[in-house]
């Protein structure tokens, strides 16, 4: 089962990432629509993956692709964040709408979080062109700015999720530190 409590940096590469999550989700109606999405490193913009998830996934599902794209071992929380931060600081006083890792997801009743693997991407009704963010490891902070690049038909027989294409190596998780 291919998931971040089992990920390793020796057992995941990107082939791996074209199996099915391993989820405790029940099973949901596969979507006739696919979403491809580009996700930059925000420090490094130069370095960048485009992934390709069917609308009946969720944006834990986002995350693992992105986990294994990016060449990440070691698991940490995450969230994402709508609308992307300059659109964020354009909406004085309004909440912004949060996915949080569900491992590290604890309810509120006066903010804006749900859990990422709650809502599908059909749900979330995205279009081309939108921007978001992911943050990878509250610690380190690996920001991403994800953008919509496409919605079309899913394709029949396909995989899914899957990398579709990337420019540019991933720096290392944990950068060594010179004493």
């Amino acid at each position: 089962i291919w998931a971040p409590s089992t990920c390793s940096s020796e057992s995941v590469s990107h082939a791996d990432v074209n199996r099915q999550p391993g989820n405790s989700m029940p099973k949901r109606k596969k979507s006739a629509i696919q979403y491809r999405f580009k996700v930059k490193l925000k420090r490094r913009r130069s370095i960048w993956r485009s992934v390709v998830l069917r609308g009946d996934q969720t944006l834990d599902d986002l995350h693992e692709v992105i986990f294994s794209a990016f060449d990440r071992g070691d698991f940490h929380l995450y969230c994402f964040y709508f609308p992307n931060a300059a659109a964020r600081r354009s909406q004085s006083g309004k909440q912004p709408k949060s996915y949080i890792s569900p491992e590290g997801f604890q309810p509120f009743e006066y903010d804006n979080r749900e859990s990422a693997d709650s809502a599908t991407l059909d749900e979330l009704r995205f279009r081309v062109g939108q921007t978001f963010e992911y943050l990878f490891d509250f610690g380190d902070e690996w920001w991403h700015e994800v953008t919509v690049e496409s919605i079309d038909p899913s394709e029949s027989g396909a995989t899914y999720p899957r990398i579709v294409a990337q420019r540019g190596d991933s720096p290392p998780q944990y950068p060594e530190v010179d004493e």
